[in-house]
């Protein structure tokens, strides 16, 4: 359809444009054919700085509309469930209410000012190029006063003691959760309770090249969920192995980044349970979307539980380090264990990604001896990159995340798959004499 008329300050009415190319545009007229008399008056045309203005904001309007209509957008915050949370969306809608005064204010006295003192009324400019009198100096001075004001008081104060609560993390904390950022994974230690396990993305690989439907959880879903026990002050140590992470769930009011080298602080008291969703905030590398953090919100009680059951599984995988295992079984737990740890970088038919992710088929040092003759650790090798990773490079050490039984049955795999047919095998027992 046209655009509406504009109308010009002498009263004519100007060239209604199409938001399309006229002459394109099914059941539209070339501009030369349109009349040119509309209601009596004569047509002019727009410039083409203005038809190209008027364009726009006409699609903009379009757009705007057509996306109304497609998405369901949210507006706000999510709902926070901690006092961090909880006090930077009450400082947020504070804040947003006073600039909003602001910008009304300011943009109403310079549209009044433009339109009065307009040169077609007759305003005449004024000669001085500062104040003079005490009126002037009135208007410099008393906006001044009122913008310290508001930025050293009305938000200055309350972003101060936000800020002061947010980094004591050590006051009457009750218990300490240490997140390692790990490309692209978590690490979660519980130093109280000796738990300690690897978080990692579970969205199935068909949902991520698209051959499947996306589920509710889309990339923020993981096999092992952080769980913490509401109504306690929980002090979160950060750190990271290789680059820059961020541990970030938008519910908590928590964004703290994971630096190497580095033990950076947070903290959370969880207010209601629930399950909250987070992911990492900084870009770390090829697989930065698919870093998600989930925490699992219980009451005390429900926590201590989940605590036995954990100190049960990890009780029973440290068990499996003296189990002598058949290569059937290596080869099984091999497949699941390095489709979650390491098909990520040297992707699933382990051709990887060179020159940063070598492959595995046909690899010299997979290919190469599993230990010494007397079974000692050989440098450079296929065992010694799984455990202790190569510095300077992005493949990092395993040694520290996964159990032995995972690490004696990645590299079986591995030695046995994608064309490697060493037919040898590690046994866990060895990877822990290792160690």
């Amino acid at each position: 359809m046209l655009a509406p008329l504009v109308t010009s300050r002498a009263g004519r009415l100007v060239d209604s444009i199409s938001i399309c190319n006229p002459s394109r545009t099914a059941g539209f007229a070339p501009e030369a054919d349109l009349p040119t008399k509309i209601r009596g008056r004569a047509l002019t045309t727009l410039n083409p700085r203005a038809r190209g203005l008027y364009r726009f904001f006409a699609g903009l309007g379009l757009t705007l509309a057509a996306g109304t209509a497609l998405a369901d957008y949210t507006w706000n915050f999510p709902k926070p469930v901690t006092p961090i949370g909880r006090d930077t969306l009450s400082m947020h809608n504070q804040f947003m209410i006073i600039i909003t005064v602001l910008f009304v204010v300011v943009f109403a006295i310079m549209i009044y000012s433009m339109l009065k003192h307009r040169k077609s009324v007759g305003a005449q400019p004024a000669s001085f190029s500062g104040p003079r009198n005490a009126l002037q100096w009135f208007w410099v001075l008393v906006p001044f006063a009122i913008l310290l004001f508001i930025d050293f008081v009305l938000m200055g104060i309350p972003a101060f003691h936000a800020v002061i609560d947010m980094e004591d993390t050590r006051t009457r904390a009750d218990m300490v959760l240490k997140v390692t950022g790990l490309q692209w994974k978590w690490q979660y230690e519980y130093p109280d309770s000796g738990i300690k396990f690897v978080s990692t993305l579970t969205t199935p690989r068909a949902q991520i090249e698209g051959t499947e439907a996306k589920g509710e959880n889309y990339l923020l879903e993981v096999d092992n969920e952080v769980v913490l026990p509401i109504g306690k002050k929980v002090r979160i140590l950060l750190t990271s192995t290789d680059v820059i992470h961020t541990w970030w769930v938008p519910q908590f009011g928590v964004k703290r980044d994971a630096i190497p080298g580095f033990l950076r602080e947070t903290w959370v008291r969880i207010e209601e349970p629930g399950v909250y969703r987070g992911q990492c905030a900084e870009l770390c590398g090829k697989d930065h979307g698919f870093m998600p953090v989930v925490v699992r919100a219980v009451p005390e009680a429900e926590y201590t539980a989940w605590v036995d059951k954990k100190k049960t599984e990890m009780a029973a995988a440290a068990a499996g380090s003296d189990k002598a295992w058949t290569k059937d079984e290596l080869m099984a737990a091999g497949k699941a264990a390095y489709d979650k740890n390491c098909a990520a970088c040297h992707q699933a038919e382990g051709q990887g990604i060179p020159p940063a992710f070598p492959a595995l088929a046909g690899s010299k040092i997979v290919n190469g001896p599993l230990l010494s003759p007397d079974g000692k650790l050989i440098p450079d090798s296929h065992v010694d990159r799984v455990m202790n990773g190569k510095a300077g490079t992005a493949m990092q050490s395993f040694k520290a995340t996964l159990s032995d039984a995972d690490l004696a049955a990645i590299i079986t795999f591995e030695r046995n798959s994608f064309g490697n047919k060493k037919g040898d095998m590690i046994q866990p027992a060895q990877i822990k004499a290792l160690r």
